[in-house]
């Protein structure tokens, strides 16, 4: 195995201070001279020089790390966020923690791991938007790094936050299926979450629109998981719809598992509109129609933001929000 070259290898070589050739390496102000610069980059190069970070951090006042917390990693637009944002990180110097919080109380000690690791910045989704642990609001209001809420976020923390518009796009997949001459229309939904509760409002504001009143029977309760939803969709098969409005896609592979056990084909005995239209339905025919979230969008615009906290000199700039609009991707699954 080859020995670690350090700074003070290169030094020697090129007969100046282990200070001077990290303040060089590191591009920072120093007075060296233009030929003693480029004897130092050359001399690291050809070494193959690696620079410890944890020094670089002590010597630059940042990391050029950041954090992200997401909930429930085996969700496909989860895991989809985390890999886009991933990249963008990656394309600009940063590496990026990516971390699974199982429950509101996890946030809080996933927020002060990856502080205790030094991060730049943070991103989290968090797992409750409803009944957030206290430990975690007091954190983020006492932050002394940039975070950014992205797809879930808490009311009453001050913070950046990025967003789809949940109520829009529960409206364009309810009006989708009443175009299609559905009238009894059933809603597979979370409504311990805010995103799930806005995503309903726009069902009922469409169904409205159409002279139908919501019947509190065909909104179905279910968390984000498969299992959930495959066990909350029975309840389904004793209402009159003929369609269904799945609020994500983890909670329409639920009920496509719940009517593929019953014999029941979609679009002929059921039609169904999901939401996230991740790879999901790539499994099953035929393909789902779906509400698209653009993870590519919102990871550019979360990581934009980023981008600017940081560059800022005294952090006074008021908290962005930026609401980013889906759009209804037509498949195979609607009669």
């Amino acid at each position: 195995m080859s020995t670690k070259v350090t700074l003070r290898d290169i030094a020697n070589e090129v007969g100046l201070s282990p200070t001077s050739v990290s303040l060089v390496l590191n591009d920072r102000p120093c007075k060296v001279s233009a030929a003693s610069k480029q004897r130092i980059r050359e001399a690291a190069r050809r070494k193959n020089y690696v620079p410890n970070q944890i020094a670089r951090s002590l010597v630059m006042q940042r990391s050029d790390t950041l954090g992200l917390i997401v909930p429930n990693i085996e969700s496909r637009f989860f895991s989809s966020l985390a890999s886009s944002l991933e990249r963008r990180c990656r394309d600009h110097g940063y590496a990026l923690f990516i971390t699974n919080s199982e429950s509101p109380e996890s946030d809080a000690d996933l927020v002060r791991l990856l502080m205790n690791r030094g991060v730049d910045g943070l991103f989290i989704v968090v797992s409750d938007e409803l009944s957030p642990d206290a430990g975690l609001v007091s954190t983020l209001g006492q932050l002394p790094v940039p975070f950014v809420m992205v797809d879930r976020v808490i009311d009453g923390v001050v913070g950046d936050r990025v967003r789809f518009n949940n109520e829009e796009g529960g409206h364009q997949a309810t009006e989708y299926l009443l175009d299609n001459g559905h009238e009894c229309i059933a809603c597979l939904v979370n409504k311990d979450s805010n995103t799930g509760r806005a995503r309903m409002d726009g069902y009922e504001r469409a169904l409205r629109e159409h002279g139908i009143e919501p019947d509190p029977a065909l909104e179905l309760q279910t968390n984000y998981y498969i299992d959930d939803a495959f066990e909350a969709s029975a309840a389904l098969l004793d209402t009159e719809a003929t369609a269904v409005f799945a609020s994500s896609d983890n909670i329409a592979l639920g009920l496509l598992k719940r009517l593929f056990s019953k014999g029941l084909r979609v679009p002929e005995d059921y039609s169904v509109v999901s939401y996230d239209n991740s790879a999901a339905d790539a499994l099953f025919e035929p393909a789902l129609t779906s509400i698209e979230q653009n993870v590519a969008e919102l990871s550019d615009v979360a990581f934009e933001i980023m981008l600017g906290r940081i560059a800022e000199k005294d952090g006074a700039a008021p908290p962005v929000e930026r609401i980013l609009e889906p759009k209804l991707v037509v498949k195979a699954s609607v009669a």
